[in-house]
């Protein structure tokens, strides 16, 4: 199977990971922000894997949902 090009795209497609893309970024840096803020006995786990795993992997968002949804303690 020949490797697909930029140009070989339809323009739905482009669109779709542009816009994966920026939704992703997006996350990354709202979750990276909130946890720089929070301290260290608000995070479930290490903040500094949870700062390497947001910043490195790819995930088309699904790491930063992740991370608010079971990275970060819950006050009560």
């Amino acid at each position: 199977m020949a490797k697909k090009h930029w140009r070989d795209l339809s323009p739905r497609t482009r669109k779709i990971i542009l816009v994966t893309g920026a939704v992703d970024g997006a996350l990354k840096a709202i979750a990276l922000a909130d946890l720089k803020r929070r301290d260290d006995d608000e995070i479930n786990g290490s903040k500094r894997t949870w700062a390497t795993v947001l910043t490195f992997v790819n995930s088309a968002g699904v790491l930063p949902l992740v991370y608010f949804v079971r990275g970060r303690r819950t006050t009560r």
